[in-house]
């Protein structure tokens, strides 16, 4: 067969595409049934391996750096893409991290004798094959490959061509552990060929890929998701609120809009828009204010923020629509509960908000009333993640209302299906 690198036509690229596909089936199928001890060892020789092989996976991603550099990626890009020593140490230990997990598969549930005398549970199990489409960081291809092992899931794993030789390298690491723990090594697999027309084989796979994460911008989600033919698990952007009401206890509500806003710029879960009580703005938003100006945050806000923040800057109806993922802020002064939970439904991407307050009816009724997939009462919205909620680790977050809603770990990686338990029953 052509190697993945020499593809030249459509009909080559679906004839390798399928051929992946295929062998990511029948290894799923060996995953299915795979005992925990066989998947944890894989996943502590997947980490062994990647630390012995430091020096050629900083070698790769060297090959990578000078590419992105000679194509003029900016620095961020480039800072995404770097492996050095930590990091790929960080990626080891989070594959030891995941074998420590529960193992979700094969878990039984809700097991209840009925009338006729048969027994109704349900059992967790696998999705199957799970199609992973991710941009810049070699580290995905690490946590993506343990978390869908764990979780007794085949993936196939369509790295971002500016990282091809990091994530080939780490493939190769990966398979190499695998077969080592008698496992298939087919069950991570790296897609090769950099062309774009992959991807579209790959998300059109119904006979061999289960569901497509995708991770990375807005407009890959965006494509993805309108050319799909395969259940997506996403999220398009985080438009996070946090909401200080006019009974917040006002210490409290200005670490969490600092935290929330400046812990880190750049990630989903950063607040986005604050909204401000009518009652308690005049106190609060000039002490907040002088705190983002010290951090150095451009604050936009309503005319009635701008009258107690002079220098802040016009708020447009775009910007209340904007995830910055930078130290910009929006900020709205609000009547009160009603009309800050009426902005979130108007404005919000369903992924995190968070109210302040001490009322614990206002607090009962945001957490009702907010349809978003993390909720919160007095926390910074950054808490919206899988490692602080318990799950371990991460492929993504979800704003999606089916199968799976908010950070996808080992469960949201399977699904659950009913079982019976009789000694000859029949149906009368």
């Amino acid at each position: 067969m052509t190697s993945a690198t020499q593809l030249k036509s459509t009909s080559d690229i679906r004839a390798y595409m399928q051929a992946v596909g295929q062998r990511a089936r029948l290894a799923a199928r060996a995953l299915a049934r795979a005992e925990t001890a066989a998947k944890d060892a894989a996943l502590a020789a997947m980490a062994a391996e990647i630390e012995r092989q430091t020096d050629a996976l900083l070698a790769a991603n060297h090959k990578d750096l000078e590419a992105g550099r000679a194509q003029g990626l900016d620095t961020a890009l480039l800072d995404r893409l770097e492996l050095n020593p930590a990091r790929i140490n960080a990626m080891a230990e989070g594959l030891r991290q995941i074998a420590a997990l529960a193992d979700p598969v094969g878990s039984i549930t809700d097991l209840n004798y009925r009338p006729s005398g048969i027994q109704v549970g349900r059992m967790r199990v696998p999705l199957g094959v799970i199609g992973i489409i991710y941009e810049s960081r070699p580290n995905v291809t690490a946590d993506a490959a343990g978390l869908c092992l764990k979780s007794g899931n085949a993936t196939i794993l369509r790295g971002g061509s500016e990282a091809i030789h990091s994530n080939r390298a780490i493939a190769a690491c990966i398979q190499a552990a695998i077969r080592q723990a008698g496992l298939p090594p087919e069950a991570v697999q790296v897609v090769e060929t950099t062309d774009r027309a992959a991807v579209g084989e790959l998300i059109t796979m119904k006979q061999f890929v289960d569901v497509i994460v995708p991770r990375g911008g807005k407009s890959l989600i965006e494509r993805i998701s309108a050319e799909a033919t395969i259940p997506v698990i996403k999220h398009l952007h985080g438009i996070c609120h946090v909401y200080i009401d006019d009974r917040a206890d006002l210490d409290k509500a200005v670490k969490i809009a600092i935290n929330a806003k400046c812990q880190r710029y750049g990630t989903c879960n950063t607040m986005e828009t604050l909204l401000v009580a009518r009652a308690v703005a005049d106190k609060a938003l000039p002490a907040l204010a002088k705190l983002y100006r010290e951090k150095g945050v451009e604050l936009r806000g309503c005319a009635a923020t701008r009258k107690l923040i002079p220098d802040a800057l016009a708020a447009t109806e775009e910007d209340w629509h904007t995830e910055y993922l930078a130290p910009i802020l929006s900020i709205r002064v609000v009547e009160g509960l009603d009309q800050a939970i009426e902005h979130i439904a108007q404005y919000g991407s369903q992924h995190t908000d968070s109210i302040v307050t001490e009322n614990i009816s206002h607090a009962r009724r945001f957490l009702r009333e907010v349809d978003s997939s993390s909720v919160m009462v007095n926390a910074s919205t950054r808490f919206a993640d899988g490692f602080e909620y318990g799950l371990g680790a991460e492929i993504g977050i979800s704003t999606d209302k089916l199968h799976t809603r908010g950070p996808v770990g080992l469960e949201g990686l399977t699904s659950v299906k009913f079982i019976v338990l009789g000694d000859g029953h029949v149906r009368g």
